[in-house]
């Protein structure tokens, strides 16, 4: 597996996470997760005691970074075996084990919610509309609520629009673009 990636803040500060191996998956540079977090914390307040999604996630790195800084939970989804592999172990690594739930399997295949998520992250292949199409489903189902704030990663030329969401703010960090939406009450 690949390293390079390490946690930015909280209890597992500098922490190294193996990244898979392949070019399957594009794992969210410290910069812009760094860039990320900080967005969110301006908003949230504090991570203490959130349940969080990491959806499409790579190494883990979103949903371990949120960990650190004091959620309660996380559920990892990705549906590469070797984007799995890498979440396990960095899990196992940061003794997450306790506070991780890790699905292989599409974000799609998700069934209902038994209850909604603090925060939803989710980092799709860039220009696929994955993040929206998998936004709207999840609130269908459950997963968001209406006071959960979702993240979603795109290249910096994508524009999102999502029935139901209103843009709160989007932030461009290198190759990327960051955008957190709000459920529309």
């Amino acid at each position: 597996m690949k390293t390079g990636l390490r946690i930015v803040a909280g209890e597992w500060r500098g922490r190294k996470l193996a990244a898979p191996e392949g070019d399957t998956t594009r794992p969210t540079a410290d910069r812009t997760r760094e860039t990320l977090f900080s967005m969110l914390a301006s908003r949230l307040g504090t991570f203490e005691g959130l349940k969080v999604a990491d959806l499409f996630a790579g190494s883990g790195a979103l949903g371990l970074e949120a960990l650190s800084r004091g959620a309660a939970h996380c559920l990892f989804v990705d549906q590469d075996p070797a984007a799995v592999r890498a979440i396990r172990a960095n899990i196992a690594n940061l003794q997450a084990q306790g506070r991780s739930d890790v699905r292989a399997g599409s974000v799609m295949a998700l069934g209902p919610a038994k209850g909604t998520l603090d925060l939803v992250l989710l980092d799709p292949p860039y220009e696929t509309g994955a993040g929206a199409v998998a936004i709207d489903k999840l609130a269908r189902l459950g997963w968001i609520g209406e006071q959960t704030w979702v993240s979603l990663e795109t290249a910096k030329t994508e524009g999102v629009s999502i029935k139901g969401f209103e843009l709160e703010s989007s932030r461009d960090v290198g190759k990327a673009r960051l955008h957190l939406l709000r459920p529309v009450g």
